[in-house]
């Protein structure tokens, strides 16, 4: 596959940027994919088996410095890691999805650029419940993690510290892209070629291995984290503009 050439080296800058943070990078290995000729059902696993790859590591670092509360965690995966296997068995239609996409690539840009320290609000602890629940279902129609929607709203809520949160979300992305991508090989199969597979999951090992452990050529994390925001905002208004 030609886009190879171009994806390879892509996948393996996503990893690297998003695994400083904690997340996968499965909202940006979908805004690429989907500039190019990919079946949707093939783009949705395989942004969720690069998740699993990076961010495993971040997880077992994590749980290595006690940053990972379960007592705190459970909550959220009570109702996400049903929701996420139940979204990701869902048959869409291509334009429903590239809709669904499309909206949720937007929405994800948007957070990324909120200031976290604006608006601060406590929530009740029934609420992690519910939102892990649908940060799940949309994980696993879209194809995505969802740390990428939870961090933002954990941080504005005050939830626990940077790096808990950066260990839930890491802890949250992997058991859901596991659970959405169960539900999606139960309902169409594993079609994606195992050599292009092998190529992509290789480049985010690596990315994500560099990211985990050294800051990312000492550029400004906020600095990163908004020109990743203003690439996906752009893909995303594209995407829109092609299927609305």
């Amino acid at each position: 596959m030609e886009e190879l050439t171009y994806y390879v080296p892509l996948f393996f800058l996503i990893a690297l940027i998003y695994s400083s943070a904690g997340f996968g990078g499965g909202s940006s290995y979908l805004a690429v994919l989907s500039l190019g000729s990919l079946v949707f059902t093939e783009m949705r696993m395989i942004a969720l088996t690069c998740n699993i790859v990076v961010v495993l590591s971040s997880v077992l670092l994590f749980s290595k410095y006690k940053y990972i509360k379960w007592h705190k965690i459970r909550p959220l995966l009570l109702l996400s890691v049903p929701m996420a296997f139940l979204g990701g068995s869902l048959k869409l239609e291509a334009r429903f999805f590239f809709l669904l996409l499309g909206v949720s690539l937007f929405i994800s840009a948007l957070l990324m650029l909120v200031d976290q320290k604006i608006g601060h609000r406590k929530l009740p602890r029934y609420s992690n419940g519910l939102i892990g629940g649908g940060i799940g279902l949309l994980s696993g129609m879209v194809g995505i993690g969802g740390g990428i929607f939870l961090s933002p709203l954990l941080h504005l809520t005050k939830w626990d510290m940077p790096k808990v949160i950066a260990a839930t979300c890491a802890t949250f992305i992997f058991v859901n892209s596991v659970a959405g991508l169960t539900g999606q090989i139960v309902t169409n199969g594993f079609p994606i070629d195992l050599s292009t597979l092998s190529l992509l999951a290789g480049a985010v090992f690596l990315g994500g291995q560099i990211g985990v452990r050294m800051t990312i050529f000492k550029l400004d994390p906020l600095i990163v984290k908004r020109i990743t925001a203003i690439l996906i905002l752009i893909v995303s208004i594209r995407i829109l503009s092609r299927y609305l």
